[in-house]
């Protein structure tokens, strides 16, 4: 009877096991061809970053030589790195760049959300008007406002400071249009009962509609984080102080003359591009959302 009880469970055992592996779906060759192509892409986008980090630790003679070869013949070397770190600030650019960076971004998100609510939800006089201005600003290069920019700031007396090179970066036309979209998609319902339980219209964006954005804010927050980390030519224009630039700027101050400077190239394309890498690696589910249900990317 012991022998009979025991062998039947294992009989089970045995069918359960079989029936689950009959039971798994098999990999069909669309899927693999999809996921070895997937791979081979990925491939391609490393390797010009990995050419970078690689050059980046080769002398400047290696880097010149001819025919370009992966792999350095006199070895790697960590001297273009430390002259990068002798010859400037680093710490100090990385630093100004971080804070304002994060600034335009908290001041981006305030500034376009509001923006975005009230032509969403709001009836005011001349409000098509200014959404088709808003819209229309998306199409005009950012560069055509750089003289008059610094001709205001200049006898705002802002030339060569933080708020000089935040404030006109927190105007962002692309933001507000895609937070107003999200904002069309939210149910009237939801702030019409809240209405009528006597909240008013900022309590119900901030209790309502803001909650209900977490994962767009997310994205345009890092968006325009990435934005203005990267940028170059404002910061550029409004600041002398080595005190006040940012990574990008102070970067090209380390530059000697007109040689051939690969190496050196290579590793400050690297240092300042490691920072937004590290929050793509960390943010990266936000970021594809945002670019999967928003259209971010492509506004």
């Amino acid at each position: 009877m012991t022998s009979t009880s025991v062998s039947i469970p294992r009989r089970r055992a045995a069918v359960g096991t079989s029936e689950s592996t009959r039971s798994r779906p098999r990999a069909r060759p669309s899927t693999v061809v999809a996921y070895a192509a997937l791979g081979i892409l990925s491939l391609l986008w490393l390797a010009p970053f990995l050419w970078a980090i690689n050059t980046s630790f080769k002398s400047e003679t290696d880097a010149s030589a001819s025919p370009v070869t992966f792999f350095p013949a006199h070895g790697y070397t960590l001297d273009t790195w430390a002259q990068i770190f002798r010859a400037g600030s680093v710490p100090l650019w990385m630093a100004n760049s971080a804070f304002i960076a994060i600034a335009v971004t908290a001041l981006t998100l305030v500034v376009s959300t509001l923006a975005a609510y009230a032509f969403s939800r709001l009836d005011f006089p001349g409000k098509k008007v200014f959404y088709a201005l808003t819209i229309g600003s998306i199409m005009v290069p950012t560069q055509i406002f750089v003289v008059p920019l610094f001709d205001e700031l200049l006898a705002l007396n802002l030339v060569d400071t933080y708020w000089g090179i935040i404030l006109p970066q927190t105007i962002a036309p692309v933001m507000i249009f895609v937070l107003k979209r999200f904002f069309d998609d939210i149910p009237q319902e939801l702030e019409d009962a809240a209405r009528v339980d006597g909240a008013t219209r900022f309590r119900v964006f901030i209790s309502i509609v803001l909650p209900l954005s977490r994962t767009i804010l997310a994205a345009v927050a890092i968006f325009v984080f990435i934005g203005a980390w990267n940028n170059f030519l404002w910061p550029f224009i409004v600041t002398n102080d080595p005190n006040l630039m940012t990574l990008p700027v102070g970067l090209q101050t380390v530059t000697p003359g007109y040689s051939v400077i690969f190496a050196l190239r290579m590793a400050q394309a690297v240092l300042a591009a490691a920072p937004l890498i590290i929050v793509f690696i960390f943010f990266q589910r936000h970021i594809i959302r945002g670019i999967s249900t928003t259209g971010i990317a492509g506004a």
